[in-house]
């Protein structure tokens, strides 16, 4: 059998999709294209497993949908499974009547987190074959595989059509192996240099990415859509010597200067510990720069330390609001105090802290959402964060956030083509226009003469240079993605 693992084309004037990035999907004015890891992970298993598999990501590879479906429909696969997301669950509905109409032989199958909430909205609304369910959907895809080639047993995660076309779900549950005996990703199968520098989180060129675990240990934010994939009770990771081992196969077959691992938040505790030891044992630390997800208050200032010195650079934390009825809503279990402290110990340790933050909430006035604002823009002026992350909330079907919506009356639309952080699409005192003039401040902070000052006095090599002017390119295609026109 013959798999394609495929991202068409989304042409519009907002920008180039982010389809891939993990977690959540944006419009971006820049290209920025994101290791798609779950995808890549099924695609290497399946090949490891003895399938012909097809990579075909036309959005990194910035095909037209014309080219990309001519393209498709000469490699003929049996099988087109696709990722898609709330914001342009729409349009892939288009796409898989298009892809049955000229490929009527094959199946097709979507996957992630918009149709494991609404796995019976997707049957019903377009011609698809199955919807795989559930968060590791490497392992579901294989599943799906064996069950379309013998008919028999099928999986849980997996919905498909009987006899009359009615949509129906899986009931086998088969055991699955553990993460560590998953091969590691192919790299060339999965086209690995299509992400490896058009990508603002790494510094140092080429980089890519790992992950160490499925997906967050805490896993209980109410806004985040892979808690309908990954809740915190599930998470599972691989071992440290399992990622170690990795990452000297990049260093060594690759030449990966910088490696950036997406599990929803690194593993800490011991399993850090022996990780940041392993790197300095094998002198990684000298080779490669690594980066990850972290929360607030999750390390002890020993641990940041050990983390600088076994090379880490950017880290990633979620910062979301500094008004603590909403971090409590949320379910974030952090207190607004610890939030600043936490950035003071990552930079004490040499680390270089990006935070993501969030603003346009049903429950918060105009003054607590510039209250966020003003703090994130005083963390850059006093140097305690190099790079944040501006967005509109987004409630996605499938969270508690969306349930809360729902039930309180505060949807403004349920047209999931709004869903792309690019309006509000709640009720709140703090109304769209309002929002991105807000996203955009925060953007602006990076402009201040103090922080551009700072950076430019800390320029020690041509990699310095060529990241900052990435950098500051990045930050004008955010203005231009919030702009209110």
């Amino acid at each position: 059998m013959k798999v394609s693992i495929s991202y068409p084309p989304l042409e519009s004037a907002k920008g180039v999709p982010l389809l891939t990035q993990n977690r959540q999907f944006q419009w971006f004015s820049s290209p920025t294209y994101i290791y798609p890891m779950v995808p890549a992970y099924a695609a290497s298993y399946l090949k490891s497993l003895g399938y012909e598999v097809f990579w075909d990501d036309g959005i990194a590879e910035e095909l037209t949908f014309a080219q990309w479906m001519e393209r498709l429909v000469r490699e003929k696969p049996d099988l087109i499974a696709v990722e898609s997301k709330t914001p342009v669950i729409k349009r892939h509905w288009r796409i898989v009547d298009d892809l049955k109409s000229r490929l009527p032989a094959a199946r097709v199958v979507l996957m992630g987190d918009h149709v494991t909430a609404l796995p019976e909205e997707t049957m019903n609304a377009c011609a698809v074959d199955y919807v795989l369910a559930g968060g590791d959907y490497d392992l579901g895809l294989a599943e799906l595989v064996r069950f379309v080639e013998d008919g028999k047993n099928a999986p849980a995660s997996v919905w498909y059509r009987d006899d009359q076309g009615k949509p129906c779900k899986g009931i086998e549950n088969q055991p699955r192996p553990f993460l560590d005996d998953m091969p590691f990703i192919d790299r060339e199968l999965t086209k690995w240099c299509l992400y490896s520098e058009k990508n603002g989180n790494f510094k140092y060129l080429p980089g890519t990415y790992t992950m160490a675990g499925r997906d967050c240990w805490w896993g209980r934010c109410s806004f985040c859509s892979w808690t309908t994939l990954f809740p915190g009770q599930s998470f599972k990771s691989v071992s440290p010597q399992r990622l170690l081992d990795e990452v000297g196969m990049l260093i060594e077959k690759y030449a990966v200067r910088e490696i950036f691992d997406d599990t929803g938040c690194f593993p800490k505790g011991e399993w850090l510990r022996e990780f940041c030891r392993g790197m300095m044992d094998r002198g990684y630390h000298k080779k490669v720069v690594m980066g990850c997800n972290m929360r607030v208050n999750a390390l002890a200032q020993e641990e940041w330390r050990l983390m600088g010195k076994a090379n880490f650079r950017f880290v990633l934390i979620g910062l979301e609001s500094m008004t603590q009825s909403t971090l409590d809503r949320l379910n974030k279990g952090i207190k607004v105090e610890q939030i600043e402290q936490t950035m003071r110990m990552a930079k004490k340790a040499g680390l270089e802290p990006h935070i993501t933050t969030m603003v346009g909430y049903p429950w918060e006035t105009k003054r607590e959402a510039e209250k966020t604002i003003s703090f994130a823009k005083q963390m850059f002026i006093n140097g305690y964060i190099d790079s944040l992350q501006a967005t509109i909330v987004v409630p996605y079907p499938g969270t508690p956030m969306f349930d809360e919506a729902r039930k309180n009356g505060w949807l403004l639309t349920e047209d999931w083509d709004c869903y792309d952080m690019r309006e509000s699409v709640w009720k709140s005192e703090v109304g769209t226009d309002e929002v991105k003039c807000f996203t955009q401040e925060l953007y602006k902070a990076a402009m201040h003469p103090r922080f551009v000052l700072r950076k430019l006095g800390r320029i020690r090599s041509l990699d310095d240079m060529k990241f900052l002017a990435r950098a500051g390119l990045k930050v004008l295609g955010h203005l231009r993605d919030f702009s209110r026109t």
